[in-house]
């Protein structure tokens, strides 16, 4: 199709079997300014944040900053699907049933949300 793919890994292992994945592979650390200097250097028609992961899709406000070209799911998109209030409000709204869920700050917190919710729940911790 005339297009040319890069892929931008700072684990050689990840890619080690997969090597011919992509037409250009670059071994950086992923963060904001060496993706942005390849960026500049290739000028890219767009840029693919699904297939990397945690790290990728935090890249996406930066790229979406920058006026780069997000293929595929928009940061918008991204954003709203990572806020688990904003995005059970549009399941809400659309009449799509999720599970209860609730935010916690402290261990006898947690205890009493997960009474109310009873089990099985799933925990998910936010270290700052």
């Amino acid at each position: 199709m005339g297009y040319e793919t890069i892929m931008i890994n700072c684990n050689p292992e990840t890619v080690s079997t997969d090597f011919d994945t992509a037409d250009k592979l670059f071994f950086e650390p992923v963060f904001w300014e060496h993706i942005y200097d390849i960026i500049k250097m290739e000028k890219p028609e767009g840029v693919i944040v699904q297939l990397g992961g945690q790290t990728a899709l935090k890249l996406a406000e930066k790229l979406d900053k920058y006026g780069v070209k997000i293929v595929g799911t928009s940061f918008k998109a991204l954003d709203l699907a990572e806020d688990r209030g904003r995005f059970s409000e549009l399941l809400a709204d659309n009449n799509i049933p999720y599970p209860e869920f609730g935010v916690v700050e402290s261990a006898e917190e947690a205890l009493d949300l997960a009474n109310e919710l009873n089990f099985p729940i799933l925990v998910r911790l936010l270290m700052y």
